[in-house]
């Protein structure tokens, strides 16, 4: 019966998706129909992703401030991003050696695969300056900048902590603003069955099609190193920041936010559940509250994993060489760029597939036939980048409390 209890949300929401999933394989594009209510719920969920990333890294950054945490802290968050988006760059690396399936798809297949659309080069620079910062104010209010918000959120929090007694009330509704939020979104989640299975019964519809077309190679090996990410690098991460306890708590909470992830297809909508589940693990407020929303946007190891088989796919098109010590740390590293500059909302932008092109020297014309790829891989991808966010919560919170910070947290197993 407690089962039952603990697992209700879960099951019903998990009952609603793949009921969506299910509509959407036998109706197609008809489930159109439903995609209003699904956007509805996301919508929902979007007008309070800036006042959560604004109020929550703020405070969280306060409360670091205040007790002496935020440098070690976020030497940790950097050092924990770096390491496992460059083991998701290696491994997606060494496995589209094995098995290369792209290798016999043509360029002219490649060229009638683009969609009729003019594409503007962005330079270097202004990959760079659009990147980090906005052009006034009022544009950090919006869910595509969420990482100059962010880098905002973080210097406020840094700010008003140097203030210290002038600081204290706007530190007092920072704390209470992130927490009424919180409460927030979780009134909105009640409906996240019905709002998620309707969308998702939408996404499948559409995607369906295009899994089918030259692309279903690309999709499958994409599914092949999803399960390994998920499934045993995750597991191993987890292993080493909590024990065995961190594991079994890890994957008695991870579920929720798995299945968020795989049916909004976004990882801003994810914030909310992942900060919950983390929080349920045992990760410190304080942590949970900073590494999730910085993740969303600087740590998608799914987007790293995409980026080289998008790389791949051009330089084995082109007929380049893929083992040469030069391109191996090209690969790899414009993967890991691409990786922080995907946005985290559903087909958004394609500063990535512009980048790609840029650095290698190719046509901006070709991130059309890129973002087919992100089109195809959009939801394991999503799935990666999201609870990736909450492994790295583990392992910030190992380096930053020590070894035995899980034996301190009293949880349920």
């Amino acid at each position: 019966m407690n089962i039952l209890k603990n697992y209700a949300f879960t099951l019903i929401l998990l009952c609603g998706i793949l009921t969506g999933g299910l509509c959407g394989i036998f109706f197609g594009e008809a489930t159109a129909v439903v995609k209003p209510v699904g956007d509805v719920f996301l919508n929902l969920m979007f007008v309070l992703i800036v006042p959560l990333v604004l109020l929550s890294v703020s405070s969280s950054i306060y409360n670091m401030r205040k007790s002496n945490m935020v440098g070690k802290v976020i030497g940790n968050i950097i050092f924990v991003f770096m390491l496992t988006a460059i083991t998701g760059a290696i491994v997606a690396y060494v496995f589209t050696l094995i098995y290369n399936p792209l290798g016999g798809i043509s360029k002219s297949d490649l060229m009638a695969s683009l969609p009729g659309q003019s594409i503007k080069q962005l330079s270097s620079a202004e990959v760079f300056v659009n990147l980090f910062t906005v052009s006034d104010f009022h544009l950090l209010f919006t869910k595509s900048n969420l990482l100059p918000l962010i880098i905002f959120s973080t210097f406020l929090g840094l700010a008003t902590s140097y203030s210290k007694e002038k600081g204290k009330v706007i530190a007092g509704f920072l704390n209470s603003g992130a927490s009424v939020i919180m409460k927030m979104m979780g009134i909105i989640m009640k409906a996240a069955p019905l709002g998620l299975g309707c969308y998702f019964a939408d996404t499948v519809g559409r995607l369906g099609g295009q899994v089918l077309n030259g692309y279903m190679h690309v999709f499958i090996l994409y599914l092949i190193l999803t399960a390994i990410a998920f499934f045993g690098l995750n597991s191993i991460y987890v292993l080493l920041a909590g024990g065995k306890k961190g594991f079994l708590a890890f994957w008695k909470n991870i579920l929720t936010p798995s299945l968020t992830a795989v049916a909004t297809s976004s990882s801003a909508a994810c914030i909310p559940v992942n900060i919950e589940a983390s929080k349920k693990m045992g990760i410190p407020d304080i942590i949970a509250e900073t590494v999730i929303p910085l993740g969303t946007n600087i740590h998608k190891d799914g987007s790293v994993m995409a980026g080289v088989l998008k790389i791949i796919f051009l330089l084995t098109i082109f007929g380049q060489e893929l083992t040469t010590s030069s391109n191996i740390f090209m690969i790899i590293g414009v993967a890991l760029l691409v990786g922080a500059v995907m946005g985290a909302i559903p087909s958004g932008g394609m500063t990535g597939e512009l980048l790609i092109c840029s650095v290698f020297g190719f046509s901006p014309q070709l991130a059309g036939a890129l973002l087919i790829i992100s089109a195809i891989v959009d939801i394991p991808a999503t799935l990666l980048n999201s609870t990736g966010n909450v492994v790295c919560a583990m392992l910030v919170t190992r380096l930053t409390e020590g070894k035995d910070w899980f034996k301190k947290k009293i949880i349920p197993i």
